[in-house]
This record gives C-alpha cells, sequence and structure tokens, in this order.
C-alpha cells in the first residue's frame, strides 16, 4: 500500500464517515491477533462497500473472503432488514475472530458464514444475486469471476479488491501479480459486464453485469 501518498490517504480518511465503535474494535483486534492484518477492508473500502450496497437497493449480496468480518459487517449495514449477506472463509482463527462480531452487531443476523472451500460455498448459494465482493486468493479470482457471474442480476454489481496489488500490477512477477493482472485483463475485454478500475486503496474494480 506504499504506492499511495499517506498524506492522501490520511486526508480521505478523515473526510470518509466513522465507521462506529464496533467495526473500530474489529480493526484492532484483527492487527492484534491475526495475521497480515493489511488484508483488513477498512473505513474508506468499507463505507464504500455500504455505500453501493445502498445505492443498488441490494438485497442478496455474497461475499468471497470473509477475513475478520469487517467488509461483511459494512456491506450488512447497507441491507434493509430483510436483507441477506454470504460470506465464505477457509481460515479458523479468522472464521472465529468474525463470528465472535457478528453476534456482537445488530447487522449480524443478516450474515450467513460459510466455511470452507470458496467454490464449494459459491455453489451453495442460490441467485439471483445483487452484489457480489471478491477478496480472497488472487490466482482463484477469474474462477471466482466466472462462478458468480451467472448467478448475479441483469444490473448487479461484482466488486473486486486489491486489482492494483500494490502495484505489482505493471511489472507482475510472481503467480499472484500474474493472476492480478491477467484478471483485469480479461474482465476490461469481457462484453457481458461494463467496468471501471478505480484507485480506492489497493484497487477495486467494479463491474456491472449487463
Amino acid at each position: 500500500m506504499d504506492f499511495i501518498d499517506d498524506r492522501i490517504e490520511r486526508y480521505a480518511f478523515n473526510h470518509t464517515q466513522d465507521e462506529g465503535p464496533l467495526l473500530t474494535q474489529l480493526k484492532q483486534e484483527t492487527h492484534e491477533k491475526l495475521e497480515l492484518p493489511q488484508m483488513l477492508t477498512g473505513r474508506l473500502e468499507g463505507r464504500f462497500l455500504k455505500l453501493l450496497v445502498q445505492l443498488l437497493g441490494a438485497k442478496r449480496v455474497l461475499e468471497i473472503g470473509t477475513f475478520s468480518g469487517y467488509s461483511a459487517l459494512s456491506m450488512a449495514e447497507g441491507l434493509p432488514e430483510d436483507g441477506r449477506l454470504f460470506t465464505c472463509d477457509v481460515d479458523p482463527a479468522a472464521i472465529e475472530m468474525s463470528k465472535k462480531y457478528f453476534h456482537r452487531s445488530e447487522h449480524g443476523s443478516k450474515i450467513t458464514l460459510l466455511e470452507g472451500d470458496a467454490m464449494k460455498s459459491v455453489e451453495k448459494v442460490d441467485g439471483p444475486l445483487d452484489m457480489v465482493f471478491i477478496d480472497a486468493d488472487k490466482v482463484n479470482y477469474l474462477n471466482y469471476y466466472e462462478a458468480v457471474l451467472p448467478k448475479v442480476r441483469s444490473g448487479g454489481l461484482i466488486v473486486v479488491d486489491n486489482v492494483l496489488w500494490s502495484g505489482r500490477v505493471l511489472n507482475p512477477k510472481d503467480e499472484s501479480d500474474h493472476a492480478i493482472d491477467d484478471f483485469n485483463r480479461s474482465v476490461h475485454a469481457d462484453d457481458r459486464v461494463e467496468g471501471v478500475l478505480l484507485t480506492v486503496r489497493d484497487g477495486v474494480y467494479c463491474l456491472r453485469k449487463k
């Protein structure tokens, strides 16, 4: 994330709505107890995801990659009371923490956590979906995308995180670098969607299904 000017990042953070005490506490505990805490969505992207859910009037959302639950709770805030969010993860430590915070949140009852292999979890979720957020292992981004696209309604949204990959997409070297670059090139050429790649944090691709 060091490819973004710290002063600009802080300015954007300070001018974005506060996420509230529960998510602030979740963020702190994530940094204290989980490996790779930089994977946390954080205020900027979390509030952005909530806003997208609200703008879509979404009622059914799927998330691939729960981590500690910050993004799931952010999106659940934007759902109506009868809305449902399905989120999946495979890491026991992350699942334990996310469950704890889902239980504590007034929005936790909207969330269903699916444990285990993400591709198998996706098969369990019926469409139509209003929105999908992909933020899991990078080498499977295209596989996740192809698996969820048929389940997304026309006019629905697929949001994909880390698509700038700390700038490494400019000079891909390892497997994850190439996977992200390949994903970006593929969806850019996909006439089933229309998209914009935003320079929000580590890059967010917003893809609207036609």
